[in-house]
């Protein structure tokens, strides 16, 4: 779990106490440390009026477009997209990015500095320009092994380490690249060697490299970075804290309104069974996207995790196997008409999905009613694969390691999410964009790393009474090993997945901004399942960074 230790961070559960936080249920699962908290919440007066920093952050945004304009020195600017980009205000300049990149990925680049190289290699692969890990080759000996003198370079060794994770199969190069650079990290952290605010940056890296951060919390821990780095840029920094606090004004008002539906639906549905856990919705799908002209995608996609949490827990936590039938063949009609199939407690539940789908059709535009439509259809698969799950467990199937792999990459949720954060987008997403939301090998692959994600996580937690084999019991039996050789196993396919994905942004590079979406999602699993946790489900490992990106606004 991301830790934000530059300041002190006071415990939420006594601030929740008389908001509402609801009591622990059974079955293992935390009640919501969070109630009513967002509905009634008032965020702290700033020194400044939301009119007075928007129109300085107007006028910063022009002279860094200046900036973009006048700079014609390659390192500079470089070194400007990634300080903007690590600031968080990346959504401000998208344009000026993508020019600025595709110029330096058309010209020829040449420096002695292995973090310079590094840079540039990781600047223009995350945005899908293609370039050789042959950039590399100038730092290594005639045997093919880096050269010794990198090892003393831990600026270069961290970038380096940083742009090796952009690998996709097949270049044994950049495995070695990170291999080599984590070792000589680990050793600098053992033996005290690094200076401030390189330590905190390793640390984080090691942890989560950057690209696999979560690029709001890696924003937060940069603010008090940057400005201790040599020739940092003081605009960038007033600008990116303007950004953050405007932003999480908007946040705010969201989470209000996602808590009192969840509020009403929650007492109206009466299913005391469930998680409660309205919040990390919120949060799942702000990491996915957080710009400000998002709202209405946001809130959908938040209220589509909370009725596919519904679903999950009847299934999984406490509905018998006729009942999880019945739940199925309604879904399936999709129909009011299909009520009376319903054992008597599914009934409002059944009623309050069919009108929550018909609402998000009457919140879009014409040319988006198809995508809620198919989203009802992910919405129809993903019952019919919890019903296969529940047929297993009645049936004490245990699967090969092969089948359970099938079947809990169709349960993941990945396609019905990815499906999800086109809803309220407008013209933004091409029929091409939607098509490969739909169907493609990377919403495959960060189906599966949530999948492995969850199963380590779940392993260590220990089984609910509804939960079939996990991928990780299914490898132990087949080959006979502990549970750390399945791990690693897991981990292995894991790090396959993210090549995948890194794959994509090089092959679709025209729909980079929905494939970095998916991204974003195996970015959002990394944050919720890190460390064997399950953040998801034992909310109260997320206090610290959801009052830190929801509730405390930046200093300025």
């Amino acid at each position: 779990m991301v830790k934000i230790a530059w300041r002190p961070l006071v415990r939420v559960s006594q601030d929740l106490a008389s908001n509402g936080a609801a009591p622990e249920k059974a079955l293992g699962f935390e009640g919501s440390v969070w109630g009513d908290f967002f509905i009634h919440h008032t965020p702290p007066q700033l020194q400044r009026s939301q009119e007075w920093m928007r129109q300085r952050a107007n006028k910063l945004k022009e002279n860094i477009r200046t900036m973009f304009r006048n700079s014609d020195d390659v390192v500079e600017r470089m070194n400007l997209v990634d300080a903007i980009q690590r600031l968080g205000i990346g959504h401000l300049f998208e344009d000026e990015i993508s020019c600025t990149l595709s110029d330096i990925h058309k010209s020829e680049f040449t420096s002695s500095s292995l973090h310079e190289v590094a840079l540039w290699f990781r600047l223009l692969r995350e945005h899908g320009l293609w370039v050789s890990s042959d950039a590399f080759n100038r730092f290594k000996g005639d045997d093919g092994s880096f050269i010794s003198e990198v090892a003393n370079e831990p600026r270069g060794l961290l970038s380096l380490y940083n742009a090796a994770y952009l690998l996709t199969h097949d270049e044994p190069e950049l495995e070695e690249a990170i291999s080599f650079s984590r070792h000589h990290l680990k050793s600098m952290m053992q033996g005290n060697n690094l200076k401030q605010p390189l330590v905190y940056q390793v640390r984080r890296a090691l942890q989560f490299p950057l690209p696999r951060a979560y690029k709001r919390a890696e924003a937060l821990c940069y603010f008090l970075e940057y400005e201790q780095e040599e020739g940092h840029i003081s605009i960038l920094l007033d600008l990116a804290k303007l950004d953050f606090n405007l932003l999480q004004g908007i946040h705010l008002k969201e989470l209000k309104t996602i808590s009192e539906w969840w509020k009403d639906l929650y007492g109206y549905i009466g299913l005391s069974y469930l998680r409660d856990r309205m919040v990390d919705n919120y949060t799942w799908t702000y990491m996915m996207f957080y710009e400000e002209g998002l709202s209405v995608t946001r809130i959908i996609c938040a209220k589509i995790f909370a009725l596919i949490t519904i679903m999950d827990d009847t299934y999984d936590a406490h509905a018998t196997i006729q009942e999880c039938r019945k739940l199925n063949e309604a879904i399936q009609r999709w129909d009011e008409s299909a009520i009376p199939l319903l054992p008597e407690y599914l009934e409002k539940f059944y009623i309050k999905l069919l009108n929550n789908f018909k609402d998000f059709e009457n919140q879009v535009s014409v040319n988006e009613k198809d995508r809620v439509a198919y989203a009802q259809k992910e919405f129809q698969k993903l019952s019919h694969y919890y019903l296969m799950e529940a047929e297993w467990l009645h049936q004490n199937h245990m699967p090969s390691f092969q089948e359970q792999v099938t079947l809990s990459t169709n349960t993941s949720t990945a396609q019905l999410i990815c499906v999800s954060t086109t809803i309220g987008r407008g013209d933004a997403v091409t029929k091409e964009a939607f098509e490969w939301a739909t169907s493609s090998t990377a919403i495959i692959a960060c189906a599966k790393i949530i999948r492995f994600m969850n199963d380590i996580a779940a392993f260590k937690r220990g089984k609910n009474k509804g939960d079939i084999s996990s991928s990780v019991e299914c490898y132990m039996t087949e080959n006979q090993v502990t549970s750390e050789v399945a791990f690693s196993k897991l981990y292995s396919l894991i790090e396959d997945e993210w090549r995948t994905l890194n794959q994509a942004r090089y092959e679709h590079h025209e729909l980079l901004p929905v494939v970095q979406r998916v991204v974003n999602f195996a970015v959002a699993i990394m944050f919720f399942y890190d460390e064997r946790k399950d953040a998801y489900t034992f909310s109260s490992y997320l206090q610290e960074i959801v009052r830190s990106l929801f509730v405390n606004p930046v200093c300025m």
